[in-house]
């Protein structure tokens, strides 16, 4: 089983086109495969792209917010929220197919559906982890979106299984709940120092690297927490660098010069804790993926739920009114550049 958490502690930085772009190509590749995205953000933005964009998705997450129980992640907390220390035997209610309401998406991806509620749900969660019986309450509670996946294992059978978890910025139980369900880390940034700043947050919320700021705080930061109770914390797998700006064909001086300076705070991480990165001996240099900007087609594609495969050139009119031109090598240079960024996976 393959577990990955799209997470910076940055928002706008493409996270959720990227699940919805990995999910839904990884799936294409391997029609043997089960692909499971669980969207633990409260917008729910992975969740209205694979539900087929602005034209479908409100009545379908309606649909699924409505269903009893409701057919969301917030339905699957809700239930664990009743019985926070016996795993549910059945969470099949919770699991939804895209394909329904998007006919572009592969038959082999399912949809624990983004839910609103999760913001709500998030402080009852919290409070559920920090009672004192049973004494392993935190680790009970902070491990079930993996009893989710374990489950959702189960329900594959023989078939392989690969989630995809879209995460919130925040670094919220709810967030939490997805690292701890998590196996590798994705970070998607943009070339500017917030992204650099973020980077260094999730070494320091997730692992407890950093300054002597960060060391203060160590007997309270979720990794300590995590190492001592023996739950899992994911490994740093790519970092992608995405909408690139690009001039004659390369990243622009300007953009590559920030780049670079994100690039050596991922080194010096890495020259002191090698063990946070899956591939520990491997030059950390090696596993950032670019992707250029192409502001149209990513807008056509994340507004009309059409996966990279199916995204072809020419012009279309979004919300009825908006016309976007997709021209043939950007196209190309973007579906190639993302294709491999899947090729990590």
């Amino acid at each position: 089983m393959s577990s990955y958490a799209f997470w910076n502690n940055k928002g706008g930085v493409g996270k959720s086109y990227l699940c919805f772009i990995a999910s839904a190509e990884y799936a294409r590749r391997h029609s043997e495969a089960d692909v499971y995205v669980i969207d633990l953000c409260p917008q729910g933005n992975v969740s209205e792209t694979l539900l087929g964009g602005y034209e479908t998705s409100p009545k379908a997450i309606k649909q699924l917010i409505q269903s009893a129980p409701r057919s969301t992640i917030g339905g699957y907390l809700e239930a664990r929220l009743n019985s926070p220390f016996r795993q549910l035997d059945d969470v099949e209610p919770y699991v939804s197919r895209p394909i329904d309401f998007n006919s572009s998406i592969p038959s082999n991806l399912y949809l624990v559906c983004g839910d609103n509620l999760l913001e709500i749900l998030s402080e009852a969660i919290r409070q559920t982890s920090q009672l004192v019986i049973p004494t392993n309450a935190w680790k009970q509670v902070i491990e079930w979106v993996k009893d989710l996946t374990s489950a959702l294992s189960v329900r594959s059978g023989d078939r392989p299984a690969i989630f995809m978890i879209d995460c919130n910025p925040s670094f919220a139980i709810y967030t939490q709940l997805g690292l701890a369900a998590s196996r590798n880390i994705i970070i998607p940034f943009t070339a500017d120092d917030s992204s650099r700043r973020a980077i260094e947050n999730v070494a320091a919320l997730t692992y407890g690297i950093g300054d002597e700021h960060v060391a203060t705080y160590s007997r309270i930061n979720f990794s300590r927490r995590a190492r001592e109770e023996g739950v899992n914390i994911p490994l740093l797998h790519t970092f992608v660098s995405n909408r690139v700006t690009r001039y004659e064909g390369r990243p622009s001086r300007a953009f590559q010069a920030v780049a670079n300076t994100i690039e050596k705070t991922v080194k010096d991480i890495h020259s002191g804790h090698r063990e946070v990165f899956a591939n520990p001996g491997m030059d950390p240099s090696k596993s950032f993926v670019t992707v250029p900007d192409y502001h149209g087609a990513c807008i056509v594609s994340s507004m009309t739920g059409t996966p990279l495969h199916k995204l072809k050139a020419g012009p279309r009119t979004i919300a009825g009114v908006e016309r976007v031109q997709i021209n043939p090598e950007p196209l190309q240079n973007y579906r190639t550049a993302l294709e491999h960024f899947v090729d990590t996976l």
